[in-house]
This record gives C-alpha cells, sequence and structure tokens, in this order.
C-alpha cells in the first residue's frame, strides 16, 4: 500500500519524463514525522551521482520541533538515496551521455518504509510548455462539456 506524501507537480511542467525509477531515502526518526506530517518540499531539488552514490539536493524537510536536541539543524541537508549499485551505474551514464537530469517526482511510504520515485527527464523549450498548457486547457473543457451535457 502506497501513501503519497509529497507530489512534484513543477517536475512534469518543466521535464519530459522519459523512465521511472525507485529508490529509498536515507532519513532520520524525526524527519519521518516531520514527513508524516507533511512538511517536505522538492520543488527544485534535483539528483546527483557523486563516487558512485546518490543523493538528492536541495529536498527541504522541515525540523521536527518536538525531536529536542536530536533533530538535524539543515533542513536541506544532502540526503542519500539506496539503489543497487547497477542502477546507479546506468542512470550515471544516461545522465552524462545524453544530458539528461535526475528529478524527483514523488516522495510515498510504502509499507513503513519512505521511498522516493526518481525521473530520468529531459527538459522542455518554452514552446513545449505551452503545447502542455494548451492541451490541458482542452481537456478541462471536454470534461466541463461531458459534465453539462448528462
Amino acid at each position: 500500500m502506497e501513501k503519497n506524501i509529497c507530489v512534484n507537480k513543477y517536475a512534469n511542467y518543466e521535464y519530459f519524463v522519459l523512465e521511472k525509477y525507485e529508490a529509498g531515502i536515507v532519513i532520520e526518526g524525526s524527519e519521518v514525522k516531520s514527513l508524516r506530517q507533511g512538511n517536505v518540499n522538492f520543488k527544485e531539488s534535483f539528483c546527483v551521482v557523486y563516487n558512485g552514490e546518490l543523493f538528492v539536493k536541495n529536498m527541504h524537510i522541515a525540523i521536527y520541533d518536538k525531536a529536542g536536541a536530536f533533530n538535524t539543524k539543515n533542513s536541506r541537508r544532502d540526503r542519500k538515496l539506496l539503489m543497487h549499485k547497477a542502477e546507479i551505474v546506468k542512470i550515471s551514464s544516461k545522465v552524462n551521455q545524453k544530458g539528461l537530469t535526475l528529478v524527483p517526482l514523488r516522495l510515498y511510504f510504502k509499507g513503513a518504509l519512505v521511498k522516493m520515485e526518481l525521473g530520468l527527464c529531459q527538459g522542455k523549450h518554452t514552446y513545449d510548455k505551452k503545447q502542455t498548457l494548451m492541451q490541458k486547457d482542452i481537456q478541462r473543457e471536454k470534461e466541463r462539456e461531458i459534465k453539462n451535457y448528462k
């Protein structure tokens, strides 16, 4: 059973998502409690491969106020992502060769574990973004017409 914590809507606007991957994330106990309250934002976050390990940068998890002395002081610290070594090598080769970007798409609970869905993305141009918005408007109009027809 999966329960969404946060979805990166900005990523679908800015990028074409080519492939999706699932990764575990290394976080502390107080951060999990903050996640359960929904205090997370990764609008401008991205992933990098460093020394064969995968990290998410610039993801904000709010500091849990009831954690006391055991909480981390930095809410935007780099967090390690857990994937198999072969997957990390495959992803890093694609990112380096084709100029693709690895972007977090959503954060969710899978049972008791916190997982992150990553997308191998290609940036959109301005005309692609306008096309996407136009398609959304057309779809919304269709749904309104169907609703009014009934």
